[in-house]
């Protein structure tokens, strides 16, 4: 009976497999995903403070037009994160409401119409 292989090469690819092994239980196990990036976490907090009216979606809206792909729930959790609460909900004006508001304004106007001169 003749033997294909030595045993030396036996024992190397023992050897081999052993460390292939061990090297791939002793690398780093990173499970669930990636953690937000701190310069990510920075640009969210100060769209948020210098525009105060913008909710979570507007801001996630922002970042995608800069090129900043990160979900509008990780947004979300940023802000409730550093305490910053949700813009409020608010009500539609309605015509009188505006003009209320803009009278000062349209109390200045001049409503002379002009012609063609004679």
């Amino acid at each position: 009976m003749r033997l294909l292989v030595r045993p030396g090469t036996v024992l190397r690819w023992h050897r081999d497999l052993v460390a292939r092994r061990h090297a791939a239980q002793s690398r780093p196990k990173r499970s669930g995903r990636p953690r937000n990036v701190h310069s990510i976490r920075a640009l969210v907090l100060r769209l948020a403070r210098e525009n105060p009216n913008w909710g979570y979606r507007r801001l996630h809206g922002e970042l995608l037009v800069l090129g900043v792909k990160v979900a509008a729930s990780t947004v979300w959790e940023i802000l409730k994160e550093a305490g910053i609460l949700p813009v409020p909900e608010r009500a539609s004006s309605t015509w009188a409401d505006f003009l209320r508001s803009q009278a000062d304004a349209l109390l200045a106007c001049d409503f002379f119409e002009t012609g063609p001169p004679p």
